[in-house]
Formats: structure tokens, C-alpha cells, sequence
């Protein structure tokens, strides 16, 4: 047997070690660590020594020490600059112009706006309680000393005589109402508190249930009474997403349309269009108006958002205009409970569409407005059945609604007054008290609770072209 013909010791290391990575390879071992794996942990397991005194011997291995008083420098490569982008003024320009017109445009969607200059492209207006910083536009230089340039202040007036004329003439147009820094003395008068039912749909939990389904959706739908659309419309919302969620979509969709003329339904949507999309419906599981639209229009968002597994569609609005009906007529079952009275929604709901459409359903929620007691009760917020005086709101039931359609609803030919109506009408129903006292709470409730289901018809006029949008009009 010949003998190998090198002296020394051997650099293969016999060992079967895991992290041995000479060790003989195993059949079928695919999943045995490789040479560069090895080494890494063995980097991560290593420690630093040192001495007695605490100074470092013996340092890491992926770790390196510059000389003391080494200037640290970029290297001076082209690939630092390679991701520069240059535009021109003009083109700058006419990117503004034309971007102005696509997000003036509620049908027009601007998607990745976040890979756009949009900084760029929105001026910033500094806001009026801004700090402003005096020395960065004028030194003490130019204000104090020998080469003070100080102007005159302008006071809009030449001498003491017109100062005097002009604070007589501020003095006869001072109107004490309308000053609002005037201190006057407490008379003791408060008005009367309202009644904890007047507040429902304003408590902090539903708030929170309103901004969780914000933040989860991707497209927002304002669900709006067809019958008094501005009257169930939030401007606050509307504000606020602008201004804080500009990427989500927001839709109009105007539920009960089945309720008003056709003609009052086609002005709502051409008006309420010039801001966001709107959409016309009829919940119903049996014979539903506007469903195939809005799945149409889903569905177009769901292409758009092409990056996302899925899309969430979240319902908003007032209460009881109808958000969980709509969500049972796309779905074409009963997925959410729906009640002709309000609360019915307490928490949101978590429902699926289609595969990439999911749908959020929100309690309803107040928003805060000059709205009356009378005005709450008669937008279907509160509960007919817990309010303690409901013979209060008949009056406004009766001036809203045409004389017409309440004679034909009650077969009550004339009236003279809101009470005088509901005792005709106890008598007419059978509703009395002992001693054949008319029960005016019970008919009361019945009107009302008639007015909200909407069986006395009823609808906010639209303006017309000519009239501005703030301007509502009762029909009568």
C-alpha cells in the first residue's frame, strides 16, 4: 500500500457534525445546511473578548473600526442621481390645470396619488393664525436705527376730523346682537334641556362605530332620504373625508325614491351629481329600483383597485333611511335586521357581496345641527313610542304634508287646528278614554308613526336651476 505523499496533519475535518461543512453527505439530504449557511451562523454565535480592564482584544468579525479623525465621505458615483426626475414650468403648468379638472370631476377617479408630486400640485394657503416669522422677511435693520425705512401706518383717514366722522358713522351701525365680545349680566333664564331621547344617534360609541367603518372602507356610500335629501345629508362628514381621507370614494345613493315623483327624484340626482356620483334606489327584496347600478358601479371600483385582494363598501347616514335594507336587497336575503324605526343597527356589521366586495353596515348616526325636537322627531331619529308628549309635533305634520293627502289618508274632511284633528280623528278610530275623552298620545303616535313609514306622502321640493343649493323649499 503506497502512503499518501504529503506530511502534516489533515485540513478535512472528520467530524458529522451539523456544522461541520466537510461531513460526508447523506442520501437523500436535501435539506442539510450548505458551506455560506454555516458560516453565517457561525458569525452570528462568535463574541467579542476582552481584556481584564474591559477593552476590546479581539473584535466581531463583521465588524470594522475607522482610524480616529477619518472624514467619512459619499462615493462620488453617477448612481446616486439616477432616480432625479426635471419638469419644466409649462409642463408643471398644464399637469395643474388638467389635474384641477379630473378631481373637480366626482365622476373621475385619480388612483396612486401617492406616486404623483402632489405637493407640486396643491399650493399650500397659509392659515390666518399661522406664526409669522418677521425677521426672515424684515432685519431690525430696516425697522430701528440710522437706515430705519419704516412707513407711515395707512389709518384711511387725513386728519382728526375724519377720524371723528368715521367713528360716529361705526358708532350708528353698532348693533349690541350682533356683538359677540359684549358682557352682559346673567338673567338667570336657561333653556329647557332637552330630553336624552332627542340624543340618540350622538353618543361617542356610535361616533366610533361611524369612523371605524371609515377607516376600513375603501368606498364610502352616504345613504340619503329621498324624500328631504339635504335634511339627511352630513356637510361635516363630507369635509372631513376630503380633508383627511382624499383617497376613498364617496357616493350618494338615494334611498325611498319609490316614495316621491319621479321628476323630484331625476332634480335631486342631476343636483346632488355636481359633487359626487349619485344614484337613485328602491330597497326591496321583491321589487328593488337601482340595484343593478350600483353593483355595476362596485364592481367598476373593484377593477380599479386591481392591488387589493378585495374592496370593503361602507353605509352611512342618518337613522332609518335605510342602510340595512339596501344591503338585503343586494345580497337578495336578509343579512342585516331591518325595523321601519331606529336604533334597529347597534354595532357594524361585517357582510360579503362577492368575492371581492365586502360590505360594512354602520348604525346611524346625528350629526350636529340646529335641527328642533319637532324637525328630529319627523327625520324618523327617535322612537314614536318613548316620546312622553308626541300631540306637540302634529302641527309641523300637518303644515309639511299637503291638505290633500291628509284628508284622503283619514277621511277627515276639515279642521280647524292640530288638536281639533286628532279628536276628530279619535273619534273617527275609536281611540277614547273613559268617559269618551279622545286619547290624543295614542292617535298622536299613530300619525307620526304613519309619517315615518311614509304613508302620508311628503317630499322637500329641489331647487330650481336658478335658486342656489342652500335653499329649501317645502311643496305644498
Amino acid at each position: 500500500m503506497v502512503k499518501p505523499g504529503f506530511k502534516g496533519r489533515s485540513t478535512i475535518n472528520p467530524s458529522s457534525s451539523s456544522s461541520n461543512p466537510d461531513r460526508p453527505k447523506i442520501v437523500g439530504g436535501s435539506h442539510m445546511r450548505d458551506r455560506a449557511t454555516i458560516k453565517r451562523l457561525n458569525m452570528y454565535r462568535q463574541k467579542q473578548r476582552c481584556n481584564n480592564r474591559g477593552k476590546v482584544v479581539k473584535t466581531l468579525q463583521y465588524q470594522s473600526t475607522v482610524a480616529p479623525g477619518t472624514v467619512a465621505r459619499v462615493e462620488p458615483n453617477i448612481k446616486w442621481f439616477t432616480n432625479t426626475r426635471v419638469i419644466k414650468q409649462s409642463s408643471l403648468q398644464k399637469f395643474q390645470e388638467e389635474m384641477s379638472v379630473v378631481k373637480k370631476d366626482p365622476y373621475r377617479v385619480v388612483m396612486r396619488q401617492s406616486k404623483l408630486p402632489m405637493s407640486l400640485l396643491q399650493d399650500r394657503v397659509r392659515a390666518h393664525n399661522a406664526k409669522v416669522h418677521i425677521l426672515d422677511t424684515e432685519t431690525f435693520g430696516t425697522t430701528f436705527g440710522p437706515k430705519a425705512q419704516r412707513k407711515r401706518p395707512s389709518l384711511g383717514v387725513a386728519d382728526m376730523k375724519d377720524l371723528a366722522e368715521k367713528a360716529e358713522a361705526e358708532a350708528e351701525s353698532y348693533s349690541a346682537d350682533k356683538d359677540r365680545d359684549l358682557v352682559t349680566e346673567d338673567s338667570g333664564v336657561r333653556d329647557e334641556m332637552r330630553e336624552e331621547i332627542f340624543k340618540k344617534g350622538q353618543s361617542k360609541r356610535i361616533w366610533g362605530e361611524l369612523y371605524k367603518v371609515i377607516d376600513s372602507s375603501d368606498v364610502i356610500i352616504q345613504v340619503l332620504d329621498a324624500r328631504d335629501p339635504m335634511g339627511t345629508r352630513s356637510k361635516s362628514i363630507e369635509t372631513y373625508m376630503k380633508k383627511e381621507k382624499s383617497w376613498k370614494h364617496l357616493i350618494f345613493v338615494l334611498n325611498k325614491c319609490d316614495l316621491i315623483p319621479t321628476w323630484v327624484t331625476k332634480r335631486w340626482v342631476a343636483l346632488l351629481s355636481q359633487e359626487h356620483p349619485t344614484l337613485a334606489f328602491h330597497a326591496s327584496l321583491t321589487n328593488s329600483f337601482g340595484k343593478s347600478s350600483l353593483i355595476q358601479l362596485l364592481r367598476q371600483f373593484g377593477k380599479l383597485h386591481t392591488d387589493k385582494k378585495q374592496i370593503s363598501v361602507g353605509f352611512i347616514g342618518y337613522p332609518n333611511v335605510g342602510k340595512s335594507s339596501i344591503i338585503n336587497t343586494l345580497r337578495s336575503k336578509k343579512v342585516c335586521n331591518v325595523a321601519p324605526l331606529a336604533g334597529e343597527t347597534k354595532v357594524w356589521q361585517y357582510i360579503t357581496l362577492m368575492r371581492r366586495i365586502f360590505l360594512i353596515d354602520c348604525p346611524g348616526v346625528v350629526y350636529p345641527s340646529d335641527d328642533s325636537e319637532t324637525d328630529i322627531v319627523l327625520k324618523g331619529v327617535v322612537q314614536v313610542e318613548k316620546i312622553k308628549t308626541p300631540e306637540d309635533h302634529i302641527g309641523a305634520v300637518l303644515e309639511r304634508a299637503k291638505t290633500e293627502y291628509i284628508q284622503k289618508t283619514y277621511r277627515i274632511p276639515v279642521w280647524s287646528s292640530a288638536e281639533d284633528f286628532l279628536e276628530k280623528l279619535a273619534f273617527r278610530t275609536g281611540k277614547l278614554l273613559k268617559g269618551g275623552e279622545p286619547d290624543l298620545p295614542t292617535v298622536s303616535k299613530m300619525v307620526l308613526n304613519d309619517w315615518q313609514r311614509g304613508r302620508i306622502p311628503f317630499f322637500v321640493k329641489p331647487p330650481s336651476p336658478r335658486q342656489t343649493r342652500s335653499d329649501r323649499q317645502d311643496w305644498h
